[in-house]
């Protein structure tokens, strides 16, 4: 079996290898509640709010001792720029670029159910340098980092359970889809398009603007 290193890799970008693996890292996801204050019970009800997204905390080091440590040196920062490059703001997408991490024969460091390895985002990075050469250049560092997944809308939608008519949900315009094909998609009925259109106020039921969200109402008025 060969080495893997932990690569991490830019989207729509070229990915790099980290000279060190993490000893461990943490994965963590959380849940969102509310309390429902009811008068004469006990307790709150406690009402299921939204997920949160997973979060991956490592340390990663780097060091240049390997190419001597009497200068001319190596700077290690040119090392763990790198990562710091990963939270730059891009001029295409105005924001940081969305992240795959991969280790291993699995690949797969977040924990989610969601099928494949998530996109994910750096969130922060924090350095410490502890060496130095004679002339004062950083060898050696270790870096705190913390990566967020990052699900579109449409991988979230596609997802998460949400299939049945007698629930209420939410969907997604695609680009020249109809109204009767997601009735059709949401209710196996292509002439079920009324009750979305009435939910939804929609003056024009033929004018659909693709990213806009419709709410698909319940064809079941009580729902168990």
């Amino acid at each position: 079996m060969s080495f893997k290193r932990l690569t991490i890799t830019p989207e729509n970008g070229t990915g790099f290898e980290v000279k060190y693996n993490p000893e461990k890292y943490t994965a963590a996801r959380s849940v969102q509640f509310a309390e429902i204050a009811i008068p004469g019970l006990d307790a709150p009800v406690v009402q299921f709010v939204r997920g949160q997204s997973e979060k991956i905390n490592l340390e990663l080091f780097f060091d240049t001792t390997d190419q001597g440590m009497v200068d001319p040196v190596t700077d290690v920062r040119t090392l763990t720029s790198q990562v710091y490059n990963l939270m730059a703001v891009r001029s295409d997408t105005h924001a940081p670029p969305r992240l795959m991490l991969n280790w291993g024969e699995g690949g797969k460091l977040f924990n989610s159910t969601r099928t494949g390895e998530p996109w994910c985002v750096l969130e922060s990075a924090s350095e410490e340098l502890t060496l130095f050469s004679p002339g004062g250049v950083p060898l050696r560092a270790k870096m705190n980092v913390s990566f967020r997944d990052a699900w579109t809308i449409d991988q979230q939608l596609a997802q998460t359970p949400r299939q049945s008519s007698d629930r209420t949900k939410v969907v997604q315009v695609k680009k020249n889809q109809t109204l009767s094909e997601i009735a059709w998609q949401q209710y196996t009925d292509p002439t079920m398009w009324r009750p979305i259109a009435d939910t939804n106020h929609l003056a024009n039921p033929r004018l659909l603007t693709p990213g806009m969200m419709l709410t698909i109402p319940s064809l079941n008025p009580n729902p168990s």
